[in-house]
């Protein structure tokens, strides 16, 4: 659907937004503008990473913005961001994409004639601020989440499944919020490029590099929290082991000693004997009580 957001009447450019283009909203705008076929072919790939190409008439630039309600069990680039298309000429600006943008929607109904964006470079650096700002609000939510999990490790008993399964898809969202993150940088380059940049493209790199770092942060503390579960794991395995370990310790000897009265051989004195039954279990009680001292006295008990 082809909606006009603003007209050359009130600022000095158009703004064309277009949500779940079709075949022919691409052909429209391909002949209108003067569109070159490779970024239009490049706007229709749903899972394209960001990019930015300039041509003879105008820039080509590719967004990916953080969904807004995206799955917990999502992993793949697709289900956790958003594509937004930019093309924007010096009188014109498109932008492209499939799902509702919420930050989108609220740029609607901005002042069009302040300096923020005053032309349609400037309005295309308003929107990539806006994008990558998407990332550090997901930041609070992906932080919130590791912080339960964290106390669900140290405080509380859960199945190792579970625990494990929701901390891969947590990792591997960061893994590809930082990969789009990462790669604005050639996006934010060429905005602040000596001879274009100003005040909005030094805040959208300081953004970039602030959601970067802190990216990179929240990545190395779910791969610590992930060792740490290891180890908790690797530990209560190691305590099963153990008692184990000492109730077979303690059941072998007399295990050893009930096998050896129970062959019911012809030639065993001690079958005949009137006290042998609480001789042999006197023996097996003094087997066990000096296992038990011996392992006190180790320590293992």
């Amino acid at each position: 659907m082809i909606k006009t957001i603003v007209e050359k009447e009130i600022a000095n450019y158009e703004w064309i937004d277009i949500s779940e283009p079709t075949s022919e909203d691409f052909t429209f705008i391909k002949e209108r503008y003067n569109l070159n076929d490779a970024s239009i072919k490049d706007s229709k790939e749903p899972d394209h990473l960001p990019k930015i190409e300039e041509f003879e008439n105008y820039t080509f630039v590719i967004l990916r913005v953080m969904s807004d309600n995206f799955k917990e069990n999502s992993d793949s680039i697709g289900e956790v961001t958003d594509r937004l298309t930019i093309f924007y000429g010096s009188d014109f600006v498109i932008t492209v994409h499939k799902r509702r943008i919420e930050f989108l929607e609220k740029l609607k109904n901005i002042e069009f004639t302040s300096i923020k964006t005053k032309n349609s470079r400037k309005l295309a650096v308003f929107i990539t601020t806006a994008a990558v700002f998407t990332f550090s609000k997901t930041l609070e939510q992906l932080s919130t989440r590791i912080d339960s999990y964290e106390e669900l490790i140290f405080l509380k008993r859960m199945k190792q499944q579970p625990v494990l399964k929701n901390l891969y898809f947590i990792k591997r969202q960061i893994d590809v919020a930082r990969k789009v993150i990462f790669l604005y940088k050639e996006v934010i380059e060429h905005f602040h490029s000596s001879s274009k940049k100003d005040v909005y493209t030094r805040d959208l790199k300081d953004l970039q590099i602030r959601t970067s770092t802190l990216y990179e942060n929240l990545s190395e503390n779910v791969a610590q929290l992930l060792n740490v579960f290891f180890n908790i794991s690797s530990n209560h395995t190691n305590e099963i082991m153990r008692i184990l370990t000492i109730f077979s310790v303690f059941f072998m000897p007399i295990t050893f000693v009930a096998g050896v009265y129970g062959m019911n051989f012809k030639n065993m004195p001690e079958l005949e004997w009137y006290y042998g039954y609480p001789i042999a279990m006197a023996i097996m009680i003094a087997i066990s009580m000096a296992i038990y001292l011996w392992f006190k006295r180790k320590g293992w008990l």
